[in-house]
């Protein structure tokens, strides 16, 4: 998969579902998330990023629902509950997951670059949503939401990252492929 397509493919999908969050809208985000993931796909090593989906999307859906759960944020178009992630957050989910072996291929092995990367664009990324689009809004002010965002980012995009190593790794000891 070309690592561009991947990148631009996914800032796309988390775009469109911000703006339609911002609109009360969560329906949007899971009508960009089909092309997307129907691209990424086509990759032949398509069932490793199925089990990422599998994985990824309830475990990053828990995450958001612990922080909607403790009211550090509120999410706008809250289908199915304003505890819970929304379902505009499980297609952005999905759409994250299937950039874990493209986009952040480069930081595989490198867990502290990994927790860097997680504590800071993570929090920005939620930031951006609530300052451009008002697909969230900070509960408590923005200073603990984003702590909190930043605590858990950090450790869970080298843990994201990790698993999805161990999931391509397996599958190429498998199927006798190897990536570079």
């Amino acid at each position: 998969m070309n690592i561009w397509l991947n990148v631009v493919g996914y800032q796309i999908v988390w775009f469109i579902a911000v703006w339609g969050a911002g609109r009360g809208l969560w329906w949007p985000a899971a009508l960009a998330m089909l092309p997307f993931a129907a691209m990424v796909l086509r990759d032949p090593e398509r069932r490793s990023d199925l089990q990422l989906m599998a994985l990824m999307v309830p475990l990053g859906c828990a995450m958001d629902s612990l922080m909607a759960a403790s009211g550090l944020l509120h999410y706008a178009a809250p289908v199915p509950s304003p505890h819970l992630a929304p379902l505009w957050i499980a297609a952005i989910w999905c759409s994250f997951a299937l950039t874990l072996r493209h986009t952040f291929r480069f930081l595989f092995r490198r867990p502290v670059l990994s927790a860097l990367f997680g504590g800071i664009g993570g929090p920005l990324a939620y930031l951006a949503a609530a300052r451009g689009w008002q697909a969230v809004q900070f509960g408590e002010g923005p200073l603990p939401g984003l702590i909190a965002l930043a605590v858990m980012w950090a450790f869970a995009l080298p843990l994201m990252l990790r698993l999805a190593q161990r999931i391509e790794t397996r599958a190429t000891t498998d199927s006798g492929v190897r990536h570079a």
